[in-house]
């Protein structure tokens, strides 16, 4: 019982929402010596969720492993292929199933309804009072989650917030170099077959001072809450999508091109543009975006973006403008200073 009490403190202590599901596998290990303990979550738009595995243990691993963070949904078992998972999770209960191992499974409770399910294989079936403790852990881990979402995302449409923006992009970059080294090793079995790239891309509404000046700021907040939507609907979960500010948008997200990168971001604007808003009816968007280097700063990658937005919105708006292409073409002067622009 003490090391189930460490790792609660363990876990309520944590304020990095990417360790939060091995927390909690460690401290239900600890609790229940299971043969093996899985934290599964629900990932993608409605009508192709699938299961994405974030933390998986038995009892010799040092570490838990767990499905990439990046990946394509085709990669990952559809909702409905583990038929026990979607029932505990639709139903919202625990499922028991006797036999060697016995396999219980927990809903892990949310605002609304469940967003996952823990999978647990015990040499016995589990009791009713450690059946009460484990939904007891997870009520815990509910809150804090609870918590981090409170601190770390924009209170109107719900994205992350440029709190928790430094720590992300610090990441990446970090990956972007790692990826960089594979490719350049000797072994084939080692080198990565395609190449990791992140990208970073600012989106600033047009003309959005012309909305709140016409329709009042309870319809511009509206035009950002169902911008923020069709942002969701236009990017991967695995994604992150920021506002940083007033009317403008931050998305970091991964792909092998700057073709791919161009495209994603293409994708978003041309659904901008034809969503009809109500009362304002359409808006568009201006996008800048660059790769991220080594040795960036948020400050360095969010400059070379800003000056791609600042060339679309000077050149028609409603286009998305690269930074190296812009460079390239003597558009825009190489400058990685750091930037003083502040997001707030």
């Amino acid at each position: 019982m003490p090391e189930i009490i460490d790792q609660l403190a363990e876990l309520t202590g944590l304020r990095d929402r990417d360790t939060l599901d091995v927390s909690l596998a460690l401290a239900l290990r600890d609790l229940l010596a299971p043969e093996l303990v899985a934290v599964h979550r629900v990932v993608g738009e409605p009508g192709d969720e699938r299961w994405q595995t974030r933390a998986r243990l038995v009892p010799s691993d040092i570490t838990a492993t767990a499905d990439t963070t990046y990946f394509d949904n085709g990669t990952l078992p559809a909702l409905a292929e583990q038929a026990l998972w979607q029932d505990c999770l639709v139903n919202n209960h625990t499922v028991s199933v006797d036999g060697d191992p016995a396999v219980t499974l927990f809903a892990m409770p949310a605002e609304s309804g469940a967003s996952g399910v823990v999978e647990v294989h015990t040499s016995q079936a589990i009791g009713a009072d450690v059946i009460r403790l484990v939904k007891g852990v997870l009520r815990i881990y509910r809150n804090v989650h609870a918590l981090l979402d409170y601190s770390e995302r924009d209170t109107l449409t719900g994205l992350l917030n440029r709190k928790s923006f430094d720590e992300t992009f610090y990441k990446m970059v970090a990956l972007g170099m790692q990826a960089s080294q594979q490719l350049d090793v000797a072994d084939p079995e080692r080198r990565l077959a395609v190449p990791v790239r992140y990208w970073l891309g600012v989106i600033d509404i047009d003309h959005f001072k012309q909305v709140n000046d016409t329709f009042g700021h309870l319809i511009g907040d509206e035009v950002l809450l169902l911008l923020s939507r069709v942002m969701r609907g236009c990017f991967r979960h695995s994604d992150r999508l920021y506002r940083f500010g007033g009317e403008e948008f931050v998305v970091l997200l991964r792909c092998p091109t700057e073709e791919d990168a161009h495209a994603a971001m293409e994708r978003f604007r041309v659904a901008v543009r034809e969503y009809k808003f109500p009362q304002v009816n359409h808006v568009t968007i201006s996008v800048g975006f660059t790769d991220l280097r080594p040795g960036d700063t948020p400050s360095s990658a969010v400059e070379r973006a800003d000056k791609a937005v600042y060339h679309a919105k000077h050149h028609g708006r409603d286009q998305v403008c690269s930074h190296s292409v812009l460079v390239s073409e003597g558009l825009v002067a190489p400058d990685n200073r750091d930037s003083d622009v502040e997001f707030f």
